[in-house]
């Protein structure tokens, strides 16, 4: 198996969503990892938060906004090289009595063996909402 395959199977295994969990991917999640948050829709929990904990709080805030309904679809991941992986998310959430679905792009950088930086970019003006909300 080659390196990009290798980082591919490491951020599928990453428990991103699920913020309880995530100190089980401290095994591949470097000590000084940054989460980049880039939505200029939701400016309160924009910004970069650091290390397993820091990913963890942000998952937290972005539940509280959305009252837990938060989730999210990994559709596509891509290795770029032997450093980088680019996954196509698809996130869905209730947000100010809004159902919808959009896409995101979170390009991950793995370096010796461990996740060291990710930025989560969601595609914030082509929302698809849900017609049963």
């Amino acid at each position: 198996m080659s390196i990009a395959d290798k980082n591919i199977e490491m951020i599928k295994r990453i428990p991103t969503l699920i913020p309880d969990r995530l100190d089980e991917a401290r095994d591949v999640i470097a000590e000084d990892f940054v989460w980049h948050y880039i939505n200029p829709l939701l400016p309160q929990i924009e910004g970069d938060y650091v290390g397993v904990d820091g990913l963890k709080d942000f998952f937290k805030k972005l539940a509280d906004l959305t009252g837990g309904t938060f989730g999210v679809r990994l559709k596509h991941a891509y290795a770029v090289g032997d450093e980088l992986v680019v996954a196509h998310a698809l996130p869905g959430m209730t947000l100010d009595g809004q159902t919808f679905e959009t896409d995101a792009a979170v390009p991950w950088r793995i370096v010796d063996g461990k996740v060291t930086e990710a930025w989560d970019i969601p595609a914030v003006y082509t929302v698809r909402m849900d017609d049963a909300a």
